[in-house]
């Protein structure tokens, strides 16, 4: 076993030593109210925020949890930009086209004095307007009005009556199948003779032909005039209700501009001037040449103001939380009626957020806005015309009524975008206008560097979870835990995550268990139990698999040794947890010329990426046997009682030194596993999830008892990055169990067969090295191969 590769107790867990972060509790330190470790990301967001050229909408792009929505909100706060011609937009009635509702829109403060002035200017048509038609002045107009046209048609009809009864006729009303009307009826005996009078006169023989053929002679004639006095009478009548109703419609149009002279001095804008004139218009329109029923000021001459400003210097920002199309873009309430839906008018138009975040910034989350229908469409349409459309075109509306088509509102929004990575790129293969739309990206880091000054962010930012959640506050042995913590869920060298939500989490419970015990202060102690108590609570895939190990169920040696059998190493996550588990790998090997056979691969339960890691196998093999002949051999390797699929290429350094081992028949030391990609050189590459792996191992050897003589081997590019457990430390400290870090696939071949593995010059390895084994037999198995032929 080569002892240049192990790495010493020290190494395989970083400390952060409370005594060098400065303070005794965390009530020695000021909250700390600012982002830690963003500092590009900070500078491109104010950027966004200060620039006013058009497409400078902003994409923050990072992991949950590192502070976006906090940066964010902060900037926007103590930026402070100054708010761009910030305008109030209302919807009113369009008498001309009552599904076009108009719009108005008005500077900031305007709007409500608008809607105001309209209330008050129905008001005065509902009530003053109407009680006005009924003064005395009116009154005497109307009557002076109707006695001129009385005048007209008696001179016209009192001539004719007088000719009429001199005549020895009159004018008699009678019922007919039209109605009552007038007709000329002769006067015998000074009785006036209606038609069945007259039949029965003629037929009892009281007047002769002549006499009747007289009569009726004469009243054919005055019947003409009649009718053409009448034609004239009612164009008397006409005029004089045309007099009167201009009488009317004088009085109202004079009081109408009486109010919207005072009204209209308190505007200037043209929108607003336009549009009274059209009220004026409407409302001689309704009161004199349309049915008044259902006639209700109120409703007619209502502003429907989507959007107050009550502070017009201050620019809006909104957070929009739940991106549906309809939050967005805003929507036309459903109206019904007695016999059910009618179709909805201006006052039914409500705003969305888009609107609400006019002149200023919409903060949205991209994932949330990507899961909406519609949602990235109706936005990427308005920021690209600048223009809102609240009812677009794919809306209609429902029973085949017609929709309303409010004109559109223009509106100048500066987006704010939080995702990730994958949805940033999706966006920007996916969608043209992304790129144009979305110039600035603000990259959020998941790490912040692991020095002194990280220290003291991780302690401003513990204090100010602590301020705000009510936590108890913690000593430097416990902020010390936290931060120690930070780095493992980091797992890089010399970094600290950046993913505060996590380390507040754990301080949350860490203070809840001091609390618990009766403590006033969270410790150390504290701090370790809550990270256990975590573990526990996703524990139970692991905690299972640690049975079937120690019934058997699953086979797994941790001790003796092995040909072609090896112990590789794999995670599995149960939310942020990770847990690692051994996992045993075999080779079989014979002559052939089938090569080597990825077992999983066959089934159809291998992932590209362990594919990729498994053909990289096959070129580091011919890399590392430069034979003059073929490699006749057929070797195959298997995952053994592993039936669901398996994707990842860190097992491919275990397979190799597994396959070595069948192809020399040299044992391998069955107390180690190993983790860790291989090139097609050799050389050993970092993978993830190391310390859950080695700790994985540890506990399967530790339920079996360490020997001493058990360990795990690591690439060497993931060393600095190890955070081992307090006990997997003591038990390396202990010589119990131990840790090699290789960067060369036969620095691990030495470690678990105890042999040197050779260095290859000039196409040879030295006599009795693994290597060199391994070309012999190489041989071997062509020769027999040759042999068969």
């Amino acid at each position: 076993m080569s002892e240049q590769t192990k790495l010493n107790w020290q190494q395989v867990r970083w400390q952060c030593k409370a005594g060098d972060l400065g303070f005794e509790t965390t009530d020695d330190i000021e909250p700390m109210d600012v982002i830690v470790g963003q500092e590009n990301a900070l500078e491109a967001l104010q950027f966004a925020i200060e620039c006013d050229a058009y497409g400078q909408n902003v994409y923050v792009r990072g992991l949950s949890g590192t502070g976006r929505m906090s940066m964010v909100s902060r900037i926007l706060r103590d930026v402070k930009p100054a708010a761009n011609n910030r305008k109030e937009h209302s919807y009113v009635a369009n008498f001309d086209q009552p599904d076009r509702p108009r719009l108005i829109s008005l500077p900031a403060g305007q709007g409500i004095k608008f809607k105001d002035m309209m209330e008050q200017l129905s008001s005065f048509i509902a009530d003053d307007l109407q009680k006005s038609m009924e003064s005395e002045q009116l009154l005497k107009a109307r009557d002076k009005a109707q006695k001129a046209h009385q005048d007209k048609a008696e001179k016209l009809t009192k001539p004719f009556e007088k000719d009429l009864a001199s005549a020895g006729f009159a004018m008699l009303n009678v019922n007919g199948p039209q109605g009552q009307q007038t007709i000329i009826a002769p006067v015998l005996d000074e009785q006036v003779i209606d038609p069945p009078t007259w039949q029965q006169k003629v037929q009892a023989g009281e007047l002769d032909e002549a006499r009747q053929k007289e009569i009726m002679d004469q009243q054919q004639a005055y019947s003409k005039k009649l009718e053409e006095l009448g034609r004239k009478i009612a164009e008397i009548n006409e005029a004089g209700s045309q007099a009167i109703k201009a009488i009317y419609e004088s009085h109202v149009s004079s009081k109408i501009d009486q109010k919207l002279a005072q009204f209209g001095k308190q505007f200037s804008d043209e929108q607003v001037a336009d549009f009274l004139v059209d009220v004026k218009g409407d409302v001689l329109d309704q009161y004199f040449y349309q049915n008044q029923k259902g006639y209700d000021p109120h409703e007619r001459y209502a502003v429907n103001l989507l959007v107050h400003h009550e502070d017009h210097k201050e620019t809006p920002v909104l957070v929009e939380r739940v991106p549906s199309m309809q939050n967005l873009l805003g929507s036309i309430e459903s109206k019904w009626g007695d016999n059910g839906p009618v179709m909805a008018d201006h006052m039914s138009i409500v705003g969305g957020s888009l609107l609400r975040a006019d002149g200023g910034f919409l903060v949205l989350d991209a994932r949330d806005l990507l899961a909406e229908p519609g949602a990235w469409k109706t936005l990427i349409r308005t920021i690209k015309n600048e223009l809102l459309e609240i009812v677009p075109a794919e809306m209609s509306w429902p029973f085949g009524q017609p929709a309303l088509k409010p004109e559109p509102i223009p509106v100048s929004i500066r987006v704010i975008l939080l995702g990730d990575s994958g949805v940033y790129y999706f966006l920007d293969n996916q969608d043209p206008d992304f790129p144009e739309l979305f110039k600035v990206l603000a990259d959020f880091d998941s790490v912040i560097e692991r020095n002194k000054r990280g220290f003291a962010n991780y302690a401003g930012i513990i204090a100010k979870i602590i301020k705000e959640d009510g936590l108890l506050p913690f000593d430097a042995a416990g902020v010390a835990r936290l931060i120690e913590h930070g780095a493992r869920v980091c797992s890089q060298g010399d970094k600290l995550t950046a993913k505060f939500s996590r380390v507040a989490d754990l301080a949350r419970e860490a203070s809840y268990l001091a609390h618990k015990a009766g403590k006033k202060l969270a410790i150390g102690s504290d701090v370790k139990s809550a990270v256990m108590r975590t573990k526990k609570r996703a524990g139970l895939s692991s905690r299972k698999f640690q049975e079937r190990l120690n019934d058997g169920t699953i086979n797994l040696d941790t001790s003796g040794h092995t040909v072609g059998q090896i112990n590789g190493l794999a995670v599995i996550h149960a939310g942020p947890i990770v847990y690692g588990f051994p996992s045993r790998i075999t080779t079989t090997i014979g002559p052939g010329r089938a090569g080597v056979i990825d077992i999983e691969g066959m089934a159809g339960k291998s992932g590209s990426i362990h594919t990729k890691g498994f053909q990289i196998l096959g070129g580091l093999l011919r890399h590392m046997l430069p034979l003059d002949h073929p490699l006749t051999f057929s070797a195959s390797i298997a995952f053994e009682q592993s039936y669901g699929g398996i994707d990842g290429d860190s097992a491919s350094g275990a397979e190799f030194c597994c396959l070595i081992s069948a192809l020399t028949n040299l044992p391998i030391n069955q107390g180690f596993s190993m983790t860790g990609a291989i090139d097609q050189h050799g050389r050993v590459q970092a993978i993830g999830g190391v310390n859950e792996k080695i700790e994985g191992f540890f506990d399967t050897c530790h339920q079996r008892g360490l020997t001493g003589e058990q360990g795990v081997i690591i690439p060497q590019a993931n060393a600095a990055e190890l955070m081992l457990r307090d006990d997997v430390q003591l038990a390396c400290k202990e010589g119990l169990f131990s840790i090699h870090a290789v960067s060369h696939i036969t620095e691990a071949m030495e470690v678990l067969m105890g042999q040197p593995a050779g260095v290859l010059i000039d196409g040879v390895y030295a006599e009795n090295t693994i290597m060199d084994k391994a070309m012999r037999m190489a041989k071997k198995y062509w020769k027999n191969t040759q042999a068969k032929v």
